[in-house]
């Protein structure tokens, strides 16, 4: 009998960001409420906003998901001070325990004044850092590598020269990451040498910047798409206007794949690569690669959907529903007794029996990390009759963790890391398993080497340095 651990068969991003910076007052609260709420893929552990006029700052911040934490109450409150400037993020813990003391912003008192930090990533050094400022008399308040780098700033700060203490920061730190940055009269964005982490710049029709992890958001509150935030690049956004400072020109793109095959949102555009249409080829390349006969193509909710109607799109064969998520599962869902652990799939996705009974199905799925969801999916759709199911994920084998943002399982835990293809076609029971190859999901992607893959093939673009005893 197969065992399989109780967990999550997705990679979880960290976290997603979002600022705005306004020559006059504007109900940026609320503006940033919005953006959140569609950042919310991205992170529903702990959410927060800070505003500031030129004076003042105000902040909220609580564990939980955007709606959960914020009401019109506490966005009246925030909007009392009539903000000009202000940041919000929402949380997915990759780093740090999930206490509210860890839910970004983080906010800072200076040489300048306050300074607040937004951040996306993961910093693969932060310890290092850690330990030396420490050694240096810095307290640390948090858990969350984004303390380094804020304390890095600080440090920094011999003059009142911000920009300079921030690339003297980013010289220091090695890792992925998106960072917003507040001070009272100015919003600053800045993503990593290699762009491994998205940020994009957009306008509103008022003529307020606006800075977001994903294009969607700025959608979302009626602003226009500039364009992305270059790799190595910092842009200053002041009264004065937008300034760009590129701190680093040496090193090769390389946006990490797994954007364009689950954590976007596929209305985003990232890098030039709208997400919809790369995972609908997607599902093209996989009918080239994997030319199955069947009588129905269906998706695992919701994650395989556009790769699934690439698949019929290119094969003819018709798309269908054969599973119905459960869509009012809370984020405190009380997890099944173990008697009843088996049975808790059909608690998120059910097999639509009188769409499945005597058909052979393709099921596409965006990845397969554990082998878990998959496993359970096949038994349930053959118990709810299905005669043949076939499984495709529409990325290649994931062989190995990421270190880079993503909370990804030890490697022991990758169902590819450990098995050969015949070996995981048994444990999750399909009658037949296939991957697309790395090469044609690059394809997918705009087809130039410019991504992040070590989570296929091992290739990192940053060394993990090892912790001095």
């Amino acid at each position: 009998m197969v065992k399989f651990l109780n967990q999550s068969d997705k990679l979880k991003e960290a976290c997603g960001i979002f600022g705005i910076f306004s020559k006059r007052a504007i109900e940026i609260p609320s503006l940033i409420y919005y953006g959140l709420f569609s950042l919310q893929h991205r992170g529903q552990e702990g959410v927060g906003i800070i505003v500031a006029n030129g004076k003042t700052v105000d902040q909220y911040k609580d564990v939980g998901s955007v709606g959960e934490v914020f009401n019109r109450d506490i966005l009246n409150d925030l909007n009392k001070i009539k903000p000009t400037i202000g940041i919000g993020h929402v949380r997915y813990s990759t780093a740090g325990s999930k206490g509210v003391e860890n839910v970004q912003p983080l906010l800072t008192n200076t040489r300048i004044g306050s300074i607040a930090t937004a951040h996306n990533g993961n910093l693969i050094n932060a310890e290092l850092i850690r330990n030396d400022l420490e050694r240096q008399g810095s307290n640390f308040y948090t858990s969350v590598d984004s303390e380094s780098i804020i304390k890095l700033i600080s440090k920094n700060l011999a003059t009142n020269d911000l920009i300079s203490a921030i690339k003297k920061a980013v010289s220091v730190i090695k890792g992925s990451y998106s960072l917003l940055i507040m001070v009272k009269d100015k919003l600053i964005g800045l993503r990593d040498p290699y762009g491994i982490r998205p940020l994009c710049l957009g306008k509103l029709p008022s003529g307020a910047y606006v800075l977001s992890s994903e294009s969607c958001a700025l959608d979302v509150i009626g602003a226009t798409f500039i364009r992305d935030v270059k790799k190595g690049e910092i842009v200053v956004i002041s009264k004065d206007g937008i300034k760009s400072v590129l701190y680093n020109k040496t090193q090769p793109q390389r946006t990490c794949l797994f954007e364009y095959v689950y954590f976007a949102r596929p209305d985003s555009t990232i890098d030039g690569v709208n997400c919809y249409l790369s995972r609908i080829e997607q599902g093209k390349k996989l009918y080239e690669q994997h030319p199955l006969a069947a009588d129905m193509i269906i998706c695992a909710p919701d994650s395989g959907e556009h790769a699934a109607l690439g698949y019929a799109q290119a094969s003819g064969i018709p798309y269908g529903v054969g599973l119905i998520k459960n869509r009012y599962i809370a984020r405190t869902f009380i997890k099944p007794t173990q008697e009843l652990r088996e049975r808790s799939v059909y608690i998120k996705l059910n097999p639509l029996k009188i769409n499945v009974k005597d058909k052979s199905i393709v099921l596409i799925d965006d990845s397969i990390v554990r082998g878990t969801t998959s496993h359970h999916l096949i038994k349930a759709l053959k118990n709810a009759g299905a005669k043949k199911v076939y499984l495709l994920s529409a990325s290649p084998m994931i062989k190995w963790p990421c270190f880079l943002g993503v909370d990804t399982p030890n490697r022991n835990q990758l169902i590819a890391a450990k098995h050969s293809l015949p070996a995981m076609t048994r444990m999750i029971g399909c009658d037949y398993l296939g991957f697309l190859s790395l090469s044609n999901l690059v394809k997918c992607c705009g087809g130039t080497a410019k991504f992040c893959s070590g989570c296929f093939d091992g290739k990192y673009p940053i060394r993990k340095p090892s912790l001095k005893k």
